[in-house]
């Protein structure tokens, strides 16, 4: 899935920024969302994100349209469980079946593990009454129920200016999320709210590395057609200059806003003689080799081209 160009009016994608959000920010992710379960956690020893391995235990996870689900192993600072296992899930639409796959991933994973999982949704959709947060069923006294905790993102709707003052990264990144529905097919507003946010991240005090990482969740979420892309990077460019200092080089941000396109159009012309759908998957490739050496993790820059991550990692 490509979140970096899209057409205007397409659906917006959220897959990529969560994924990257909560890889980078996990602590301050559950801090933000569910402030009980994080004091619980130690959070001076390491945690793992097990993706593979919550993909073996439910692999029909890959194809579903869910935007995210992690599994992280944590350790807790008391009590007679040493480790956690969490299951968290960003889910953008409405489904009728939710909350039982939340029941049936939580009892894989127990299943598999034999310790205990403890349940988390970000509901990320628009409809504002839905909120599943509990399944199970019971019959002649027996009784299986799960009752998992959930955050509703469009209850911070009215907050997004508070949103914005807050020190923890996700408040910037819900905001982007509210902003990127409110702007889908209004393409000013858009501009207009891209821009201040970037605007807001260029005046914090944060490290630089910190900054980057949340102007590349910024740029996933809030997709904006070409003209505008480019009275951005002009506005961008002023930014920077008053500022005297490069949060993202002009080659990262070239790569991100042009370099699908451009691996594309070299995928095609080398199609000439190797047939135009693998001449595509070689100009994909070489975009995100480029992005490699820009800066961007394998995983980052596969996610951007749309190619296999493995092409990378042997390459």
């Amino acid at each position: 899935m490509s979140t970096t160009k899209p057409p205007a009016n397409s659906s917006d994608n959220y897959d990529s920024p969560w994924k990257e959000a909560i890889e980078h920010y996990f602590p301050e992710f559950m801090a933000f969302y569910f402030p009980d379960a994080s004091a619980a956690i130690d959070w001076a020893k390491k945690y793992f994100f097990l993706d593979k391995e919550l993909l073996a235990i439910v692999p029909e996870a890959e194809v579903s349209n869910r935007v995210v689900d992690k599994l992280v192993q944590v350790e807790l600072l008391q009590g007679t469980v040493h480790w956690l296992y969490i299951h968290l899930e960003v889910q953008s639409t409405r489904q009728s079946d939710f909350a039982k796959r939340m029941f049936v991933y939580n009892y894989r994973i127990f299943d598999k593990y034999d310790k205990p999982v403890a349940s988390f949704a970000i509901l990320a959709d628009r409809h504002r009454h839905w909120r599943p947060n509990s399944y199970g069923f019971a019959f002649a006294g027996s009784k299986h129920t799960l009752e998992f905790s959930i955050v509703k993102l469009i209850d911070y709707e009215p907050k997004i200016d508070e949103l914005l003052m807050l020190d923890n990264a996700f408040g910037l990144i819900t905001a982007a999320h509210l902003l990127t529905q409110q702007t889908r097919k209004k393409n000013e507003e858009r501009y207009n709210a891209k821009l201040r946010l970037i605007r807001l991240l260029y005046e914090r005090q944060w490290e630089r590395k910190r900054i980057v990482e949340l102007l590349r969740v910024i740029d996933w979420f809030l997709v904006l057609p070409k003209e505008l892309r480019q009275k951005l990077k002009t506005e961008i460019y002023r930014m920077e200059e008053h500022q005297k200092m490069k949060y993202v080089t002009s080659f990262e941000r070239d790569a991100l806003e042009e370099g699908f396109e451009k691996g594309v159009e070299i995928g095609i012309v080398q199609g000439k003689e190797l047939g135009v759908v693998e001449g595509m998957e070689i100009g994909k490739l070489e975009v995100a080799r480029k992005l490699m050496v820009s800066g961007f993790s394998a995983e980052q820059a596969a996610s951007i081209a749309e190619v296999p991550v493995a092409l990378l990692q042997s390459s």
